[in-house]
C-alpha cells in the first residue's frame, strides 16, 4: 500500500504542476521517478516533522498541493499544533501520508505505534481522514485527492495485504462501500480490518448459516452518515472493527451517529479495537492485534456473544 501510494506521486505531479512532495526521515525508494522527473517539486527534509508541516502550509498558501510523508506517530503526535493551526484552521489542501498506521511497527514498541492517530486528527475541524483497505483502493484514492479542498490524512498499512476491494463499486472520498450484505449483523470497518471482517463474515456463514454484512468506511471523517444508517436498517447487531484505540476512532464515530440519529432502538452494538491502554507488547502486528481480539476469531467470538442479545431485533424507527 505504501509503495502504491508513493509510486503514484510521479503520475499526480505529471497531471498537475501544483503537486509537491515533502518527505521526513525517508529515502527515495519508490520515489525515484518523482525525484528525477520533478526535482524542483521534491524535497527530503530530514527528521524535522514540525518544519515539514509548516513548509507544506506555506507552499499551499502559494497555490501548491503538498503531499507530506513520514511515520504516522510523528506526523500526528509530534507536530499536532502545526497540523491544527497551519492546516486545519486555514483549510489548506495538504495531504499528510502517515506510514505505519496502527501497530505496523510492532517490533519498535509503543513509541512507534499509531493507535490513536485517527482520534487525534478527528478533533481537528476541516480534517479529512482516509484509511484504504488495500493497494488497489489506494490507486483509486490518490487521484481523488487532487480536487479535495481540505487537508487529508492518509493512513498507510504495512503493504502486501490481500486485495479485497472491488473496482466496480467505485471510490469517492466520504462515501462508504458495502462489500457484503447480511441480515443478522453488520461489521463496520476501516483500513485492513475490512479484510478480517470479510473473512469472519464468510466463516460465520459457513459455520452457522447466519449472514453478516461488511460496510467498509475508508473515510472515517467525514463519516458517511446516510450510508451508515441505510445499511444498518434491517440488521440485528452492529460491530465496528479498527486497528486503533476504541477511544475516538471509527467505533466512536459510528456510536455517535447511531445515538444522535434519534431513530435507533435496542442497539446491540460493540466496538473492537485496542482498549484504553498503551499496547507495550513486543511482537508482530498480528500478535498484538490478536491479543486484543482484532482477528478473524476475535470478530467471530464477538459476533456470537452479541448475537445472543439480539433476539429482539435491531432496526430503525422512522
Amino acid at each position: 500500500m505504501r509503495k502504491t501510494c508513493l509510486l503514484s506521486m510521479h503520475e499526480l505531479a505529471s497531471r498537475d504542476d501544483r503537486v509537491v512532495f515533502i518527505g521526513s526521515d525517508i529515502t527515495k525508494r519508490d520515489l525515484e521517478r518523482m525525484a528525477e522527473g520533478y526535482p524542483d517539486r521534491f524535497f527530503l527534509e530530514g527528521i524535522y516533522e514540525q518544519h515539514i508541516v509548516g513548509m507544506a502550509a506555506g507552499m499551499a498558501l502559494e497555490g501548491k498541493i503538498p503531499y507530506v510523508n513520514t511515520i504516522a506517530t510523528f506526523l500526528t503526535r509530534r507536530c499536532y499544533e502545526q497540523v491544527l493551526l497551519d492546516l486545519g484552521m486555514h483549510r489548506l489542501p495538504v495531504r499528510l501520508i502517515g506510514s505505519g498506521g496502527g501497530v505496523v511497527y510492532a517490533p519498535l514498541g509503543s513509541t512507534h505505534l499509531a493507535n490513536e492517530d485517527m482520534a487525534i486528527l478527528r478533533a481537528i475541524p476541516n480534517m479529512t481522514i482516509v484509511a484504504p483497505c488495500d493497494a488497489d483502493e489506494m490507486k483509486r484514492l490518490m487521484p481523488a485527492t487532487l480536487a479535495w479542498k481540505d487537508p487529508i490524512y492518509i493512513r498507510l498499512a504495512k503493504g502486501g495485504d490481500r486485495v479485497v476491494s472491488r473496482p466496480e463499486l467505485g471510490f469517492e472520498i466520504g462515501c462508504a462501500i458495502p462489500l457484503r450484505e447480511g441480515r443478522e449483523g453488520l461489521f463496520v470497518t476501516t483500513g485492513i480490518t475490512t479484510q478480517l471482517a470479510l473473512d469472519a463474515a464468510e466463516q460465520i456463514q459457513q459455520e452457522t448459516g447466519r449472514s453478516w454484512g461488511v460496510l467498509h468506511m475508508h473515510t472515517v471523517k467525514p463519516l458517511d452518515v446516510e450510508g451508515l444508517l441505510r445499511t444498518v436498517s434491517g440488521v440485528q447487531a452492529v460491530i465496528t472493527v479498527e486497528e486503533h484505540t476504541v477511544v475516538g476512532g471509527l467505533g466512536s464515530a459510528v456510536a455517535e451517529v447511531l445515538m444522535e440519529s434519534a431513530v435507533v432502538r435496542k442497539v446491540p452494538f460493540k466496538r473492537i479495537g485496542f482498549p484504553d491502554v498503551f499496547t507495550d507488547e513486543f511482537g508482530s502486528q498480528d500478535d498484538i492485534m490478536g491479543k486484543y481480539g482484532i482477528s478473524v476469531e476475535g470478530l467471530k467470538q464477538t459476533a456470537r456473544e452479541l448475537g445472543k442479545g439480539a433476539g429482539t431485533g435491531f432496526g430503525l424507527q422512522r
